[in-house]
């Protein structure tokens, strides 16, 4: 296993435990456990931002530009189903 292999598979292991900690600390009926959870899913997130910083500083992850063309039709195409 690579270094960007691994960092890909953290990054989504970051992910999915976000989406556990928002549907923990929504569903809580108890301050004190959804206190954790929060305070959990700040510190998983802070964790994904980093992880996301090093992957894009390493040229792991790139993200491309979208031509503002592109959003006017899509936003148009929108438009348009309502």
């Amino acid at each position: 296993m690579n270094d960007k292999l691994i960092m890909e598979n953290y990054l989504l292991v970051l992910k999915s435990t976000v989406e556990v900690y928002v549907h923990g600390t929504l569903e809580s009926s108890n301050n004190d456990v959804r206190e954790l959870l929060k305070g959990c899913l700040d510190d998983t997130m802070t964790s994904q931002a980093n992880t996301y910083d090093l992957m894009t500083e390493c040229g792991w992850y790139t993200i491309n530009n979208i031509d503002s063309k592109d959003i006017s039709k899509t936003l148009n195409k929108i438009q348009s189903e309502n």
